[in-house]
């Protein structure tokens, strides 16, 4: 279908972090770069910005960046790595005493702590006993929000770390992983020179986002979830799958439903969203596909870069017309995980939600 060559960008890859994650682009910000990296860009739009792998990278270049999604959590760690401006020292005093802390029974132990001998929790007791510790302290604290997201993103982190899920927690693992088993310590996030003026952070619907705002470039990676045709839709509802992330920053003790203990407002009809919807319209196309053809068409930027993925829902001419539609297709590049390579892409009647796995796709469109 295309001819593969090594990746050889001439920009660094700047090194970013983040959560276990569905749809981390970590493995992909390279090929990004190599991509857009080198066109002078100096506004950039991250329209999903998840765990703000992407976000980071682009600030790390020198580039403005504008972080949306609308999660709590991706708010909070866009925040961390591009808002917070103090001393590293000033963090790092907060994180001792809180690591410092005596574990308590709290509203995180009743419900997500587990025995040795239990089973089906994201973590063992003596992680949630800190848990609780720390996030009753820390609105003790009163800080500052940008200070405040410095320090939930290092809970988040310490949390991720030591729990006993697959990376969401839609569901748990059957017996415990052995990581759970470590103490839960919190670390100062690792954050980078920037001038935190030059970038924003919002968590709004992302046709709210791109209202009166335009970009050099915007990047959108919208949640896309699987085109397995047995599987329903309420699997992949990234609001599901990331719902105690939501919980440990608002720290509002929900009401809680299922096995997994999910928060009320994760529901599918709470949290849906267009770009995860597989339904049809009365024309027979997916919902899904008219927001992406919204999507490119309203937002007021330059250029446009789109991941999608091998098992996405789009057809090869759905995705084509959306993007023919709205300008010049300058560049297409698919990226196979495995090989660790980038090529260039032909439109044929092989197409990515073929048999053909673990690979993403980048489109880039000059409006």
């Amino acid at each position: 279908m295309f001819e593969e060559f090594k990746l050889e960008s001439e920009i660094p890859t700047p090194r970013t972090e983040g959560i276990k994650y569905a749809g981390s682009k970590l493995k992909l910000i390279p090929y990004i770069l190599d991509i857009i990296g080198h066109k002078g860009f100096r506004t950039v739009l991250d329209g999903f910005s998840g765990t703000t792998r992407v976000s980071q990278a682009f600030a790390q270049i020198g580039m403005s960046v504008t972080a949306n999604d609308i999660s709590e959590w991706s708010q909070v760690f866009a925040t961390c790595y591009l808002k917070s401006s103090k001393e590293n020292a000033f963090y790092e005093k907060i994180l001792q005493e809180l690591n410092a802390l005596p574990g308590v029974c709290g509203w995180f132990t009743e419900n997500y702590g587990g025995g040795v001998n239990e089973v089906k929790k994201p973590f063992q007791r003596h992680n949630t006993e800190r848990l609780d510790a720390i996030r009753n302290r820390i609105d003790e604290l009163s800080l500052d929000w940008e200070d405040k997201c410095v320090v939930l993103s290092s809970l988040i982190f310490a949390l991720d770390s030591v729990d006993s899920t697959l990376g969401h927690y839609a569901a748990y693992l059957n017996n415990w992983s052995p990581r759970s088993f470590n103490k839960m310590n919190l670390r100062l996030p690792r954050r980078f020179e920037t001038d935190q003026l030059a970038h924003t952070v919002l968590r709004m619907d992302i046709f709210n986002a791109i209202q009166g705002r335009s970009f050099d470039a915007a990047y959108f990676d919208p949640p896309y979830g699987s085109n397995n045709e047995k599987m329903p839709p309420s699997r992949v509802r990234y609001g599901a799958y990331y719902h105690l992330w939501k919980t440990v920053v608002l720290n509002d003790r929900p009401r809680l439903f299922g096995k997994a203990g999910r928060r009320e407002d994760s529901r599918d009809e709470c949290c849906s969203s267009l770009f995860e919807e597989y339904r049809k319209d009365a024309q027979g196309r997916y919902i899904a596909i008219d927001a992406i053809d919204r999507l490119i068409r309203e937002v007021q930027s330059d250029y446009v870069l789109l991941s999608y993925s091998s098992g996405g829902r789009a057809t090869k001419q759905e995705l084509m017309d959306s993007l023919s539609s709205n300008g010049t297709i300058e560049t297409m590049k698919a990226i196979d995980y495995k090989k660790n390579v980038m090529a260039d892409m032909r439109w044929t009647n092989e197409w990515i939600n073929s048999d053909v796995q673990n690979q993403e796709y980048l489109f880039l469109l000059k409006k």
